[in-house]
């Protein structure tokens, strides 16, 4: 009779588990799609279990074979900064064939993806609750992001915004600036001795240089006194985002195969949480220090107790603290150097624009190094950072997902789709930019983002809505602070070996580096 209700019991378990497999993997993601199918919106057909990824695949490897690289032309010095659609050619097929609106997935997870502007403005005025991060990025992404405030909505993440936000206030930001400056002048000696050794010129891989400073700069301001952990921190989360960038995400059970990329995912995410704890650990028992570590300590001792939070919401101490400093570092190293190189590209390419900024900066500096106020003076600088930003915003996508129906237009989202938001093709978009948004020019952000394009929401370098990047005031600093110690001090210009390339590895960087010939401003 015993062995008979064990039996019962364990085919009941057995057929429960594979409702709740059928529903995620096929019933709940076709409903999804059957609501927006019915409204007239329409979109590649998925494949059984791996959705439309192996179109994307293909279309992708079609590409490469085409054109191996968005070559530079150096004999005139122009490079042609249309390559949204050679890094994403799936949404080129796919915008010609059902619109700027449609429906795609990769594997289980659907996607509404929305080109249309007057549903990006929608989205951006949008400050409910019911609309947030996609579930997939603390599951898929989960050893890189975790619950953190990048990959979290509702209450925990208004909980953790509360706590982060206000220390990356201006206020705030101001106290970081000397901190900068020291970190820079150490990577400008670096080049110097570089280029000394060579004698006139020397030929120099900035990016990776610019991502040890980035960094040195986040280490120190998230770290303090303990900043060469965090660098050791920083590089072992580098490589977990390289890994993380060759895997698929929505493949049911994928990320939990034993797969060499897998494993070596695995390790990562447990050796780089010791390393948290062990710095967090060695912090407890020292001098509390003015830093964003601190800060997160001291938001982690409410993070498990109740700030109106339900008890299932609650986080524990240690995953705030985890993820959140991985958060950081996603959001406050690898965008910020990247995008340092291709300004540092892009100046290089176009040396009038260089010769432009140079002057303002050795105008307002005059000599010295910068101060907060000399920061804010600096208009042509700002509009470089803004246009480069414009063209290769280190930010793929803007993505949300419905926690509850949502009519956004004359569309109803059904609650569990995600949307999508390509930055890069619609801040390139003729229609909206006009007839030279394809070209670097900075000067169409003379009167700021307001002036520059006919809809403000197109330019979304650093998100939209309830969600934007806390940051934005540290990255826009911290790029200043870097750029103008160098334009002080170095000319450069393209070397003969540049290759321009962009990739996408989670975030749109130079595929093949940034190399420059530089020489010292005497």
């Amino acid at each position: 009779m015993m062995m008979e209700i064990l039996a019962s019991v364990a085919i009941g378990g057995f057929i429960l588990f594979l409702v709740h497999i059928l529903n995620q993997m096929i019933w709940k993601p076709r409903l999804l799609r059957f609501k927006l199918l019915r409204q007239g919106i329409n979109g590649p057909s998925p494949h059984f279990l791996l959705g439309n990824i192996p179109e994307i695949k293909r279309l992708i490897h079609s590409q490469l074979q085409s054109t191996a690289a968005i070559e530079t032309n150096q004999k005139n010095g122009f490079i042609k900064h249309d390559w949204p659609f050679t890094v994403f050619p799936y949404y080129d097929q796919w915008m010609k064939q059902y619109g700027p609106v449609f429906l795609y997935s990769t594997g289980n997870i659907q996607f509404l993806s929305i080109v249309d502007i007057d549903i990006v403005k929608e989205i951006s005025m949008y400050t409910s609750l019911d609309l947030g991060k996609p579930v997939y990025l603390s599951k898929d992404r989960g050893p890189l992001l975790g619950q953190g405030i990048l990959a979290s909505s509702g209450p925990i993440w208004a909980h953790q915004r509360k706590i982060i936000a206000p220390e990356l206030y201006m206020e705030k930001v101001k106290g970081m600036v000397n901190l900068m400056v020291d970190s820079t002048k150490a990577l400008l000696t670096l080049w110097e001795s570089m280029i000394e050794r060579k004698g006139d010129t020397a030929e120099i891989r900035i990016d990776q240089d610019l991502r040890n400073l980035s960094a040195d700069i986040i280490s120190k301001a998230c770290f303090g006194s303990n900043y060469i952990h965090g660098k050791e921190i920083f590089t072992s989360l580098r490589n977990l985002q390289n890994i993380m960038s060759k895997t698929s995400i929505g493949i049911p059970g994928f990320r939990y195969i034993p797969s060499k990329n897998n494993r070596e995912i695995w390790r990562l995410e447990k050796e780089i949480n010791s390393k948290i704890l062990n710095v967090v650990n060695q912090r407890i028992l020292a001098a509390r220090e003015q830093d964003l570590l601190q800060m997160i300590l001291d938001g982690a001792k409410n993070a498990c107790e109740n700030d109106g939070l339900s008890s299932n919401l609650i986080m524990s101490r240690d995953t705030f603290i985890i993820d959140n400093c991985k958060n950081i570092f996603f959001a406050g190293y690898e965008t910020t150097a990247i995008t340092a190189s291709w300004i540092l590209m892009l100046l290089a390419a176009y040396p009038d624009w260089q010769t432009r900024v140079r002057s303002e900066v050795q105008e307002i500096c005059r000599g010295g190094v910068p101060d907060v106020d000399m920061l804010r003076s600096m208009k042509t600088l700002t509009m470089v950072i803004q246009e480069t930003l414009r063209l290769y915003s280190p930010a793929s996508f803007i993505v949300r997902q419905a926690l509850q129906d949502i009519k956004f237009k004359n569309i109803l989202v059904p609650k569990g789709m995600n949307i999508q938001i390509p930055i890069s093709i619609l801040q390139q978009d003729p229609e909206l930019w006009g007839s030279d948004a394809h070209m670097f020019n900075p000067d169409r952000f003379a009167n700021g983002n307001v002036g520059a394009t006919k809809y403000p929401q197109a330019y979304i370098p650093f998100g939209i809505g309830p969600h934007v990047c806390a940051g934005q005031n540290l990255a826009m600093i911290e790029l200043k602070v870097i750029l103008s110690l160098i334009l002080s001090r170095f000319s450069f210009s393209l070397s003969s070996s540049y290759q321009h390339s962009p990739a996408f590895r989670l975030v749109i960087e130079p595929g093949n580096g940034v190399v420059l010939d530089m020489k010292i401003i005497l």
